[in-house]
């Protein structure tokens, strides 16, 4: 199974998993990530956007999951991202792998992650009590993605 999708609405993350669970019962091991909007100490936030370039973040995050299932041995994928308007508390991203043995899948799965955070077709701003500000992806963001240089 191979599922991926760009959500111009919420999505339910808990069905999302129990359906892609099902699809990959040949799979000995699935691993899921779950990001969501989250509430700052000190600077709340009210409110995230993500816009996208619509020809080729779509596109560019097929290609992303191809990548994986190039490099591990993966009986399904699935990479789910909202684009919009968020509250906190909303899902953003929902990733999932599942592969024969855990660690492909849990590789895979963090693979995409990093490249979803850095490098990926969206442009994030928060909006906060002091109004909207752009996000950059953070030093440690732009590291974690040097881990993958050897991945074709």
């Amino acid at each position: 199974m191979r599922r991926v999708v760009l959500a111009l609405e919420a999505f339910d993350p808990a069905c999302e998993l129990e359906r892609f669970s099902h699809a990959s019962q040949s799979a000995g091991g699935i691993v899921s990530f779950l990001g969501q909007v989250r509430q700052e100490d000190g600077d709340p936030v009210e409110a995230l956007e993500l816009r996208h370039y619509e020809p080729l973040t779509l596109p560019g995050m097929e290609a992303l999951v191809r990548r994986a299932e190039g490099h591990w041995p993966l009986a399904s994928v699935m990479a789910i991202h909202r684009v919009g308007v968020m509250v906190p508390g909303d899902p953003i991203v929902l990733v999932a792998c599942a592969a024969r043995h855990r660690r492909d899948a849990f590789a895979a799965a963090d693979f995409l992650m990093d490249h979803l955070k850095s490098s990926a077709w969206f442009w994030k701003r928060e909006k906060t009590a002091q109004g909207w500000r752009w996000v950059e992806p953070r030093d440690q963001d732009h590291a974690d993605l040097t881990r993958w240089n050897a991945v074709p």
